[in-house]
């Protein structure tokens, strides 16, 4: 008998758009797109997927819930959220058709690896099958990240760049890794929780032909960093949630060095104050902070 998934289909305003995204993330889907409403450009379809033993129909009525609390905490129109099942193969490409190349920041070109490799381009080829990680670069807060990681590195001088080692800590994807690489560092030490995060991450590297020395993956958080390097980080990259980069700031502070920099994302507006409180506490500098719509992204360094 075939396996079955329940496509979610959510008609919302597009200012809901990214809270719906970390909503549904958060909520265990996988495989996330969103499509503009031709006769509407304020109005997008956001489609989820999720395994059907994953949920009850119970789950699905509370997600709905959700969402409608959120837009009315936020004053906007309530979404409309249907689901039913599709079979597994349908799931496997129905949501790859509303994913495009997209361009982000000034040098790079994420580009969905079943798409053909374009002939010319004069920005970086960031090639991704996110498979079920988060990290397609459609998301405010990884966008915010690649684009604070290509100011960062952009600023260094070729010879700085060569010995640059980096961690990344909840990788996904591994698009902020794999970035990271095409944008000079030497080296990226990732890590995720989540065992598809780390076969995404693995596969994704393997599809940019980066080299296993270059992107060096492990099951775990901060914590399984010095299994895997003696070498304290030059510059850290977490794109998770406000809760836990609070709870991990003690042990991002134990890996680094008077000179580490660090970009955070994954942080609501109105969180920022606590995150910021945080980092203060461990003796760490908020150089810039970065918005976009409700999520912000912090670029500190060590005081």
């Amino acid at each position: 008998m075939a396996n079955h998934w329940w496509e979610i289909q959510i008609v919302c305003d597009l200012d809901l758009e990214e809270t719906i995204f970390w909503r549904l993330e958060d909520f265990g889907c996988r495989g996330m797109a969103s499509e503009r409403q031709k006769n509407d450009g304020n109005v997008c379809l956001v489609k989820a997927y999720l395994p059907q033993e994953q949920v009850k129909l119970l789950d699905l009525a509370a997600l709905s819930l959700w969402l409608r609390q959120d837009a009315l905490l936020v004053g906007l129109e309530l979404p409309k959220m249907q689901w039913h099942l599709i079979d597994e193969e349908d799931w496997a490409s129905s949501w790859k058709q509303y994913w495009q190349p997209q361009e982000v920041g000034d040098r790079i070109l994420i580009y969905p690896a079943w798409l053909p490799v374009p002939e010319k381009s004069e920005r970086l080829l960031l090639r991704l099958d996110p498979g079920t990680a988060f990290g397609t670069g459609n998301h405010a807060t990884t966008q915010l990240c690649l684009e604070a990681l290509e100011m960062r590195l952009d600023d260094l001088a070729n010879s700085s760049r060569e010995d640059l080692v980096i961690a990344d800590i909840g990788c996904g994807s591994g698009i902020l890794s794999i970035a990271a690489i095409l944008l000079g560092a030497s080296r990226v030490y990732a890590v995720d929780t989540d065992i598809m995060a780390v076969n995404a991450t693995h596969s994704n590297r393997q599809l940019n032909q980066i080299s296993a020395d270059r992107i060096i993956v492990g099951q775990g958080s901060v914590n399984t960093l010095p299994q895997m390097t003696q070498a304290s980080f030059d510059g850290i990259a977490c794109n998770i949630l406000a809760d836990v980069i609070i709870q991990l700031i003690p042990q991002i502070t134990s890996v680094s060095k008077p000179s580490t920099w660090g970009i955070l994302s994954g942080i609501l507006i109105d969180q920022a104050q606590s995150v910021a409180d945080t980092l203060e506490h461990y003796g760490w500098t908020v150089a810039t902070l970065w918005r976009r719509k409700e999520w912000c992204c912090f670029n500190v360094r060590r005081s």
